[in-house]
């Protein structure tokens, strides 16, 4: 019994948790501000950008302090033996006397601490990390902005999925009825065969948009929670409307001289050009001398046996202060041609950001005038549905009253459901262009 309680609150535990991570009822907002936090592409560039941190800290290291230790261990299994002429210990000139130096084992223990003092490339290597970093941040921008643009349109693919598949079951029904009346005049001599097959055929052709509609209501709303990160095991309701969404979209624009300093695009390309001129500053400062301050310090212990471990152990010490300098004199012209390489490639990163500025302001005109269109054709469209209404409203009472055939009343109702898979797309369209115009300027939705 104990243990079915804890399993029961075990369950119930894990339930909670779930529904507090994983929530059944998003609004589009709701749906990007979960995506900014469990979309898998979003969460490998933030980690990229934590990455740039730790590079930078590793350049910024490289100008401080370095400390280093050693230790070395030597154990002569045969000491090596050195010739010394005779003569110099009273023996006959022209004889060599034997003697071994030192003693068979020997350990040394030392620390070396190590300063940059000058280095051009460290300098310029300082301000590349930040360059750098900024890029990182500029891609996480980006990312950021295109999963916010992806959920978005994922977000009204399935508003539209879901409003087309409850359009077709409204029509699917309506149709049903019409066919079942028709049925009967038509056995009851009051209608004509043609009659029944014309609402035949056209319920024929909507189970089979039905069929089709479910199943891509199904699949774009797996779509959006791969999006979204979401689990595709659980339930996910949205809780705006299509219709809302694309009335609070369609604020007209009135700003004909955008900025588009904001863009991320351009963003990106004047980091590349600030990239290329550090990068041109780091092949010249190849040119210039390496200064570097260094301390050593050693301890040395000599034995006949191994007593380097006891109180008794001697040790000797010593210590070095120093400073290397280092000046490259000539690389056969080595230097100067990397120095050009990168000249040239700055003025390709410069030809690049203008191109990026002009193709930005080209985007920026097309997608104005693509929402301007979207809007004008939402209203079109809103007309269209309710004219194609009324005419197969009055195309449904003439038909029953004998004044209108099965085929103008077929045709009307096709009209009907033309003009209402229209309306849906327009409304759309209203938010994806929308949401396209504000990824070109960088603004938040």
């Amino acid at each position: 019994m104990k243990k079915i309680t804890l399993s029961f609150l075990a369950f119930i535990f894990s339930t909670f948790v779930v529904a507090q991570t994983s929530p059944e009822g998003l609004s589009l907002q709701a749906a990007i501000g979960y995506g900014m936090d469990n979309n898998i592409r979003l969460q490998n560039t933030t980690l990229d950008v934590q990455k740039a941190y730790k590079d930078r800290w590793e350049v910024i290291a490289r100008g401080l302090p370095q400390l280093s230790a050693s230790a070395s261990y030597q154990n002569f299994l045969e000491q090596p033996v050195s010739l010394i002429p005779a003569e110099f210990f009273g023996g006959q000139a022209g004889e060599f006397a034997e003697i071994q130096f030192g003693t068979p084992q020997n350990f040394v223990a030392g620390a070396r601490l190590e300063q940059l003092i000058f280095d051009g490339s460290y300098i310029v290597g300082l301000q590349a990390s930040k360059v750098y970093l900024t890029i990182s941040e500029n891609l996480l921008e980006k990312t950021q902005i295109e999963v916010t643009k992806a959920i978005t349109e994922s977000y009204c693919t399935v508003l539209l999925a879901d409003e087309n598949v409850n359009l077709l079951e409204k029509n699917t029904a309506n149709l049903k009825d019409n066919l079942k009346e028709v049925t009967q005049l038509f056995q009851n001599g009051f209608a004509e065969e043609e009659d029944v097959e014309q609402l035949k055929l056209t319920l024929s052709t909507l189970n089979t948009q039905l069929d089709y509609a479910k199943n891509l209501q199904k699949l774009t709303r797996s779509l959006l929670k791969l999006t979204l990160g979401y689990p595709e095991d659980q339930a996910l309701l949205l809780t705006d409307q299509l219709e809302a969404l694309a009335i609070t979209q369609m604020e007209p624009l009135t700003n004909d001289s955008p900025d588009l300093s904001n863009n991320i695009d351009i963003k990106i390309a004047e980091n590349n050009r600030a990239s290329e001129k550090l990068l041109l500053r780091l092949e010249r400062s190849k040119a210039l001398p390496t200064l570097r301050a260094f301390v050593d310090g050693n301890y040395t212990g000599n034995s006949d046996s191994f007593t380097f471990l006891e109180n008794s152990q001697k040790w000797f010490g010593s210590s070095l202060l120093g400073v290397n300098l280092s000046i490259p004199l000539f690389s056969s012209f080595g230097r100067t041609a990397a120095s050009q390489k990168a000249k040239i490639a700055l003025e390709q990163a410069e030809n690049t950001l203008t191109l990026t500025q002009e193709q930005t302001l080209l985007q920026y005109l097309q997608a104005r005038n693509d929402f301007d269109l979207a809007v004008k054709n939402y209203s079109t469209r809103k007309t269209n549905l309710d004219l194609a209404t009324r005419i197969e409203q009055k195309n449904q009472i003439k038909y029953m009253e004998g004044m209108a055939s099965s085929f103008e009343l077929r045709q009307a109702q096709t009209q009907l459901y033309t003009a209402q898979s229209e309306y849906l797309n327009a409304m759309k369209e209203v938010i994806v262009k929308k949401t396209q115009l504000q990824t070109i300027l960088n603004t938040p939705n």
